[in-house]
């Protein structure tokens, strides 16, 4: 493995160029993109001043030049696409949520497994520094017995039925692509839950417009989420001890501050952290440092538990009656 660890970028949309804007401004190493269009792929290279452009994602991971491929395409694409970077013996991280269902999910844990590559999903929130303070502050007890996660990711987007977010086609709705991050964070905290409830309003397009979730945990712990796409919420979370509370401010799954709070509403804590960016690289530098220690995958996110979060997804949709094309 050279020193540096060597980027390819297999996607060109708008979460491909703030990944590579958060990694370039951390001096990581981005040496290749590739997009189904040449066309697509120079300009990407061109804004980024990245130094190869492959009109084809099976010329990307071909490439020897790269050692780790970043998986920015929408849902429906991730498994194969992921699939085609570990056959090609790179490491991979694969954008959230990692793929469609659970099924696509453990086909990535066993090819991985099999060519013995690194596979991260890239759930970056799990990597911010007010989220790493968070699981000490629980660690240590300030909080007691943790009983409850209050988290909500609600945005306003667009409402073009043949927007991504609305297509069936490309995985669209709620759930996929925001309500992953308060259910992989109440995974994080209470591990997967034990009983699941979940209700949603579909939207013309048949997928979820709004969906609220209570999941039951284990000793009897719960979390209550909710996401939706065409409203716009706090975006904040909570997390609830027998002691005190962690307040996440808005936007909670991004770099942001919290207070920690006693019963006797004492502030215990108060944690700000300035980032000068997204926040994207902190996910990088983990996979990078899972690759230079000859690891497979990272302790904060093993692969296991990103199969464990689609299975999660899978039961939701099925209480919801959502259903993607070629399930």
């Amino acid at each position: 493995m050279p020193e540096q660890i060597r980027w390819g970028i297999l996607g060109t949309g708008g979460i491909a160029h703030s990944f590579v804007t958060d990694l370039l401004a951390e001096g990581l190493t981005v040496t290749a993109v590739g997009s189904r269009s040449r066309a697509s792929a120079d300009e990407f290279a061109a804004k980024h001043g990245i130094a190869t452009a492959h009109p084809s994602y099976e010329a990307l991971v071909a490439d020897p030049e790269v050692d780790v491929v970043y998986i920015a395409t929408p849902h429906t694409f991730h498994a194969e696409n992921a699939l085609l970077a570990i056959g090609a013996g790179k490491h991979v991280l694969v954008e959230k949520a990692f793929t469609i269902n659970a099924a696509e999910a453990a086909r990535i844990q066993e090819a991985a497994a099999a060519a013995g590559v690194a596979v991260l999903e890239a759930m970056w929130t799990r990597f911010l520094p007010h989220m790493v303070r968070i699981r000490e502050i629980i660690a240590a007890g300030t909080l007691g017995d943790v009983r409850t996660v209050l988290a909500d990711h609600d945005q306003d987007l667009p409402d073009d039925p043949e927007h991504r977010i609305n297509n069936p086609d490309l995985g669209g709705g709620a759930l996929l692509d925001l309500g992953i991050y308060p259910v992989s964070f109440a995974v994080d905290l209470f591990g997967v839950p034990e009983r699941i409830l979940a209700q949603a309003t579909l939207t013309d397009t048949g997928v979820d417009r709004q969906t609220a979730l209570i999941f039951e945990h284990a000793g009897g712990r719960q979390a209550v989420l909710h996401s939706a796409l065409d409203t716009a919420g706090p975006v904040t979370a909570s997390v609830i001890g027998t002691e005190a509370r962690i307040d996440i401010e808005r936007v909670w799954y991004a770099p942001t501050s919290f207070t920690v709070t006693s019963n006797t509403d004492e502030v215990l804590e108060r944690f700000e952290q300035p980032v000068n960016s997204r926040g994207m690289q902190f996910q990088a530098f983990e996979l990078e440092r899972v690759i230079r220690a000859g690891e497979t995958e990272s302790p904060l996110l093993p692969v296991a538990e990103s199969v464990a979060i689609m299975g999660v997804l899978d039961e939701v949709r099925a209480q919801i009656g959502v259903r993607y094309p070629g399930e």
